[in-house]
């Protein structure tokens, strides 16, 4: 399948999926349209500037994410990787560093 045609189907899709219509998609469906998710790879580095633009510390972050004190420090010295939903959480605050604000309660 051409490129350009790719991205159409890929927009029209993602309209589809923005609009208020009651509508499904499956594995099957997407992958016989030739749409693939993107694979988030996250940095040290980037986990850093991540929690810097939150300013929170280590262990408020890790609250924030619902993870460990432990696992926040490994992540950042690069000697463990999130994985699965966390690194989907993590790409998304690096997009949005400010998406996780209403957990915290005054």
């Amino acid at each position: 399948m051409r490129k350009a045609m790719r991205e159409a189907i890929g927009e029209t899709v993602q309209d589809l999926l923005n609009s208020d219509l009651p509508v499904s998609f499956t594995k099957r469906d997407f992958d016989e349209l030739g749409i693939e998710f993107t694979d988030v790879t996250i940095t040290p580095e980037e986990i850093q500037a991540i929690r810097a633009r939150t300013r929170l510390s280590q262990a408020v972050f890790a609250k924030l994410l619902n993870v460990s004190l432990s696992s926040v420090r490994q992540w950042e010295q690069g000697k463990r990787k999130p994985t699965g939903s966390t690194k989907v959480l993590l790409d998304l605050l690096n997009k949005s560093p400010h998406i996780l604000d209403y957990r915290i309660k005054v």
